[in-house]
């Protein structure tokens, strides 16, 4: 099967567009009163944090399109049904120990456990169709 490189970059890009969306806008107040950042202040190096959430969703869709490619996945329901499996078996679990680990709240496991099924799902369900 073949795995489209463009539809690879496309979908990262909207995984990472939409975390700057859930982080920024739908969760900003409360994401940065749990990871201690006050209001108008920035993590610190930006443009890094940034550019490692990027390559953070082009290496997770370059992966999800293999496994589309071999799985042969091609609906829309069949990619997100994927992609939250993978979120519950590779994402979910190590997030969780590491919030404990660190003795976070609950609150912000929640945050970015949905985060990051919500984007494995989309990204997922767009790489099964346009793969």
């Amino acid at each position: 099967m073949h795995i489209s490189y463009v539809w690879i970059v496309i979908a990262a890009v909207i995984q990472w567009s939409f975390g700057i969306f859930w982080y920024g806008v739908i969760f900003r107040k409360s994401w940065r009163k749990l990871v201690g950042l006050s209001e108008g202040q920035w993590p610190k190096n930006l443009i890094f944090t940034l550019a490692s959430g990027l390559v953070a969703c082009l290496l997770l869709s370059f992966i999800l399109a293999h496994i589309f490619a071999i799985t042969g996945a091609i609906l829309f329901t069949n990619g997100f049904s994927i992609g939250v499996a993978c979120w519950l078996g590779f994402i979910a679990p190590p997030l969780f120990a590491e919030h404990v680990l660190e003795g976070r709240r609950a609150n912000l496991f929640v945050i970015n456990a949905a985060y990051w099924l919500l984007a494995m799902g989309l990204g997922s369900a767009i790489l099964a169709v346009f793969h």
